[in-house]
């Protein structure tokens, strides 16, 4: 049980983030809010309370790592940053212009704090078993993170990365697959089934905790709870896609679109709502 004040400032967090999803995408005319929105509340979780890391000096060695698999919410991500003091928040205002280090999916090369350029669905998952494996052979204790697209994991090499995570017993492994359940091209489940999800995972030799990806104090509780037993670890995380913005909530036209001007003031007036209420 984690106490209220921490619970609060999480869903502050999580409601910067999303602030700033809205306005760095309507600013840059381009991107990715939908699926940005749906795992606000993760990164939250994990940049303001469970990962080691340190924004002085984003190459720390020991640090936990994280890799967003599913590239295109680069928005979100690039806002837990700024938040955590990576670089300045207002360099949010940039993303995607040119002349600028914020591209439309995250670079390592650029972007302080970005463990792994991403973008290329399928690939982060592999690249995270990778730093797993050698954080096991440096003998460190550091845990690896991978943020998945549920459409993503219809790609195979998602299922070669699973079976060499289990095969390697790589428990300093922690993927979170972001499930709203939408892909660029329609429901995932008539593009290509994935359920039951749970089992696939579990045939694979993961443990599965399955969550609601936006209650806090349940994601923090099952982060508290992962077992050092030689197993890598999944949390699928339900989601809605669009979450914080009723007319983005579980649509597929907010996938890879912009607000218009009328849409950016209403979503910007709802999430400021939402944050009246915390604050009272």
């Amino acid at each position: 049980m984690h106490d209220e004040k921490l619970i609060k400032e999480i869903k502050r967090k999580a409601l910067e983030i999303r602030k700033w999803v809205i306005e760095s995408v309507y600013r840059a005319g381009s991107g990715h809010p939908g699926g940005s929105l749906s795992v606000a509340d993760i990164l939250a979780c994990l940049y303001f309370h469970e990962m080691r890391h340190n924004p002085k000096d984003p190459k720390w060695p020991d640090r936990d790592r994280l890799v967003l698999s599913k590239g295109h919410a680069a928005p979100a991500l690039y806002a837990a940053l700024a938040l955590a003091g990576y670089f300045p928040v207002e360099e949010l205002k940039n993303l995607r212009k040119i002349g600028h280090f914020l591209q439309g999916h995250p670079c390592m090369k650029k972007v302080p704090g970005v463990d792994m350029s991403t973008g290329s669905l399928g690939h982060g998952l592999s690249v995270a078993v990778g730093m797993a494996l050698a954080g096991k052979l440096d003998k460190k204790d550091y845990r690896v993170f991978a943020i998945l697209g549920d459409g993503e994991v219809q790609e195979g090499q998602i299922w070669e990365a699973a079976n060499a995570a289990s095969h390697y017993k790589l428990d300093n492994l922690i993927a979170i697959l972001d499930r709203n359940k939408l892909q660029i091209d329609g429901p995932t489940e008539e593009i290509m089934h994935l359920e039951p999800l749970a089992w696939r995972w579990q045939a694979f030799g993961w443990d599965v905790i399955e969550i609601d990806g936006h209650d806090i104090e349940e994601i923090l509780g099952t982060f508290h709870e992962i077992k050092l037993n030689e197993k890598p670890t999944i949390i699928i995380a339900n989601t809605i896609k669009g979450k914080g913005v009723s007319f983005m909530e579980g649509t597929l036209s907010f996938h890879g679109k912009p607000p218009s001007e009328e849409q950016y003031i209403r979503a910007m007036s709802e999430l400021e709502q939402v944050e009246r209420e915390l604050n009272d």
